[in-house]
């Protein structure tokens, strides 16, 4: 191609890309705008959307399932055994609860809304809800405590898992004494056997 031919060209392909630019941006003048009026007017959220987790305690069995699950470590929980005196109630699955939880923390700064706690949770006490809204100007605000055991409640129950832990041992203690002290007592001989009578 010669010089003139290719200035030509380059002319011909500067105005027809600009044509098909414009061509889109006059398309888009006279069709309908689908911008949302955030804040004021919200867009639906699909029903199987994750955001925000949400916990119920009251479900809680402390099972530590969902934080095995999650894989950036987000879900922090510590569990006190009860004593068998001691009836927490059920879940509302019916599932009994042995475990006191004083502490359930979840830092939704650390999670990546993958949802992978939700499903190991044998009692559903756990969900993300449709709450994406919730920025902050401190990051500690963002962990999310869902415990409601109190300070004297977590002391109390630490009291008697100790008690019941103390008695449990000194009844193994005495169990093993006594079953020291039988093994040393001197064994009584057994008596003769009765000679049969020859046939």
């Amino acid at each position: 191609m010669s010089a003139v031919g290719t200035y030509f060209y380059s002319i011909f392909h500067s105005l027809y890309t600009v044509v098909v630019g414009m061509k889109i941006t006059i398309k888009h003048l006279f069709t309908r705008s689908a911008t949302v009026q955030y804040p004021t007017v919200k867009m639906k959220i699909p029903e199987r959307a994750r955001n925000r987790l949400y916990v119920n305690i009251d479900d809680c069995i402390g099972c530590d399932q969902c934080s095995m699950a999650c894989p950036v470590d987000c879900i922090t929980i510590d569990t006190i055994k009860s004593t068998p005196d001691v009836d927490l109630g059920l879940t509302s699955k019916n599932t009994k609860k042995r475990l006191y939880v004083p502490r359930f923390d979840i830092d939704i700064a650390k999670c990546c809304y993958c949802g992978l706690c939700v499903w190991p949770c044998p009692t559903d006490c756990i969900v993300m809800t449709d709450v994406y809204e919730f920025s902050e100007y401190d990051r500690k605000n963002l962990i999310y405590s869902f415990s409601n055991m109190t300070a004297d409640e977590i002391a109390g129950a630490k009291e008697r898992l100790k008690k019941y832990d103390e008695e449990q041992a000194a009844k193994k203690a005495a169990i093993a004494a006594a079953a020291a002290e039988k093994a040393a007592a001197p064994m009584t001989p057994l008596p003769p056997k009765p000679e049969l009578p020859a046939s």
